[in-house]
């Protein structure tokens, strides 16, 4: 969903393939009309996964989080028929993982492999056993943060010798390009061609971290379905993710506002001392005021 809604944000046409259950899905279904793109549902029984956060005192505060129901084989069907119908027609096929267990890891193999047989380019913002069936279908993108690095046993420590030993590895599991975010920290790229890249952006005022994550895999995805290259498409995702953080909103940013910090975002190859082209930290008086002078 916040993907879909920073897609949207800049300028690209989006189809979102989900299922929708219970009352909690009628909401859904309901909100989702307005976000300005195409929703291909595949109604079910059961209920939809739900969560209610309280963020009266400025903070995210969880009161209670529901899982949804498991698909039936039939709805499952339907949902892996309707995406790659609709797949096939894309620039750029964006798989994320659902809240809980009910997608089975299996689906992820069989969609990026099908999407791949069709000339699609896939991307994919999984970790777990997710994304080692997405690996095994093949898949062009994979981003990843270090936090499910950690949490996968992929590594042990932050350290960048281990993240990107990591990440040769996921290369060779059945990827050509693996990005790995770091919260504040610059990101880190292995390429095809195996160079590795540093990715560093402005470090601005949080007010809540919540869907910076996806607001850089949209962005991303955003510009690689437009044709540009992985490195400036990292660029602009680097921006998103970075401009997000300013945000109570998930998956929100103004799209000049974007393009204009992308500016402020660096790529080096990683061994270079990339310390030196990280930029200071922004407030939003100091953004504010740069976008205005021009």
């Amino acid at each position: 969903m916040w993907q879909a809604r920073m897609l949207r944000r800049l300028g690209t046409t989006v189809t979102m393939c989900c299922t929708f259950a219970g009352e909690t899905g009628g909401v859904l279904r309901h909100l989702l009309d307005g976000e300005g793109f195409d929703v291909v549902a595949v109604e079910r029984d059961g209920q939809s996964a739900a969560y209610i956060h309280d963020r009266r005192g400025g903070q995210r505060r969880s009161i209670v989080e529901t899982a949804g129901s498991d698909l039936s084989r039939h709805v499952l069907d339907e949902l892996y028929g309707q995406t790659l119908r609709v797949g096939m027609d894309a620039q750029l096929v964006l798989l994320s993982g659902p809240a809980g267990d009910v997608l089975p890891a299996e689906v992820y193999r069989r969609l990026a492999a099908d999407l791949r047989s069709c000339d699609c380019c896939v991307m994919v913002d999984l970790a777990g056993p997710r994304l080692d069936a997405a690996l095994a279908g093949h898949v062009d993108i994979v981003k990843i943060s270090h936090e499910e690095l950690l949490a996968d046993g992929r590594i042990t420590s932050i350290g960048e010798a281990e993240i990107i030993a990591a990440m040769r590895t996921i290369r060779d599991a059945g990827a050509d390009t693996v990005i790995v975010t770091r919260a504040e920290k610059p990101l880190l790229m292995l390429t095809e061609s195996d160079t590795i890249l540093i990715v560093t952006n402005p470090i601005m005022e949080v007010v809540d971290t919540s869907g910076a994550g996806d607001s850089f895999t949209a962005a991303t995805a955003a510009e690689v379905a437009r044709g540009a290259e992985i490195t400036e498409a990292v660029v602009l995702g680097a921006a998103a993710g970075a401009l997000n953080v300013t945000r109570h909103g998930h998956g929100t940013g103004d799209r000049a506002a974007i393009h204009r910090l992308s500016r402020l975002v660096h790529v080096v190859p990683y061994g270079e001392d990339h310390e030196d082209h990280h930029p200071p930290r922004i407030g939003l008086r100091e953004l504010a005021e740069m976008f205005e002078s021009e």
